[in-house]
């Protein structure tokens, strides 16, 4: 019998803690903590603390009403609750602090998550701690996904796909960028996404489309319009992020343009992408495409980041970063130009390395789509 995947994916964690000369790891409710453990928890004005030590039994402070989460667990963890009296807070802290010997001893941390609130609790419970970032040592670990994740991530990018195939049966003239983002949203949770879905879809009509981030209003859709989609979907945790172009009527040739060398910056990168490149290269191979089109400028971002449990997370795909790629990494590959008070092109996919190249995920037309066809 193949072993549990919480308790595999510990024993990493014991060894990256043991290579790193760090006794444990504090972590808040987020991703690292689901990947562990399984455990999921909303971040709250309640506070939550796991701590993984590498001589000793994971502990976790949290208040009683949550402890039902801990039912059935296929791996052992000893439990700190407090009552809804903010003055238990502290006790539970000092327990849990006592029992893993925290004071004196190394712990490490995700400054991107760890709040002030636990931090506080955790330096007064053991004064003498010292508190490194453990970012590097976990995005290490997670970077690589083994079967199971990668299966949920194709299942993300299915239900994905079938919500833009079915949003797309209901944009006509008219309809606000708002209405088609909710009507994405719906049609996405139809599908079979998490209700939780990875980011809040982008839908971006005409000149907004230049924003990479647009954020969508009222503006209405309107013949000539070049639309840009930008939407994800998740599956037992696990995330998509698609982006693809489509036309409403006639458009601008100069939009047509941008659309097309965008498209084969995609494909390059793509063909860049195999064991052992640097992030660095694929990203160049994207760039390079756009700059000798004359449009470097306009292409203002990375050209991909990683996927998993969450939507960006390592590997990141741009200049600079050596960061070597590996069988089982999965990320976007995601080239964009944007020209202000015109429009903006961005075609994302989502790939996976394999061990002689990659694969992409996802299988959309890539091409300019006519809407209304």
């Amino acid at each position: 019998m193949s072993e549990r995947p919480f308790i595999v994916r510990q024993k990493k964690l014991s060894a990256a803690l043991s290579e790193h000369k760090i006794p444990m790891l504090a972590l808040n409710p987020g991703p690292t903590l689901s990947y562990l453990t399984g455990l999921h928890f909303h971040l709250s004005e309640r506070p939550i603390l796991f701590i993984y030590s590498s001589d000793s039994t994971p502990h976790i402070v949290l208040p009683e009403l949550e402890k039902g989460k801990l039912a059935n667990l296929d791996f052992d963890l000893r439990s700190h609750t407090y009552s809804e009296d903010p003055t238990t807070w502290d006790r539970a802290f000092r327990n849990i602090a006592a029992e893993v010997r925290l004071d004196s001893r190394r712990v490490a941390i995700e400054p991107r998550r760890l709040r002030v609130l636990e931090l506080r609790l955790l330096e007064n419970a053991a004064p003498r701690s010292a508190y490194v970032n453990g970012e590097s040592m976990i995005s290490a670990i997670r970077m690589i996904k083994d079967a199971d994740e990668i299966s949920s991530i194709r299942k993300a990018v299915r239900v994905a796909q079938t919500g833009i195939e079915e949003t797309r049966r209901q944009i006509e003239s008219g309809i606000t960028e708002t209405e088609a983002a909710s009507e994405l949203v719906l049609q996405l949770l139809r599908a079979g996404s998490d209700s939780e879905l990875p980011f809040s879809p982008i839908v971006a009509f005409g000149k907004h489309s230049a924003d990479p981030h647009a954020v969508p209003g009222k503006k209405k859709l309107m013949p000539g319009d070049l639309v840009l989609f930008d939407w994800g979907a998740a599956v037992d945790g696990y995330v998509s992020d698609i982006t693809r172009m489509f036309s409403f009527g006639e458009i601008d040739e100069e939009l047509v343009r941008i659309t097309e060398i965008v498209e084969r910056a995609n494909q390059a990168a793509f063909e860049a992408a195999h064991p052992d490149v640097s992030a660095s290269v694929v990203d160049a191979a994207a760039r390079s495409i756009i700059f000798d089109a004359g449009f470097g400028s306009y292409f203002i971002h990375r050209t991909g980041h990683g996927l998993g449990l969450e939507a960006h997370e390592e590997p990141y795909i741009r200049s600079g970063n050596g960061q070597h790629l590996l069988p089982g990494m999965v990320f976007t590959i995601e080239p964009g130009i944007y020209i202000p008070d015109l429009g903006g092109a961005r075609i994302e996919d989502d790939v996976v390395v394999t061990a002689d190249g990659a694969e992409r995920l996802t299988d959309l037309p890539r091409k300019l789509v006519q809407l209304g066809t």
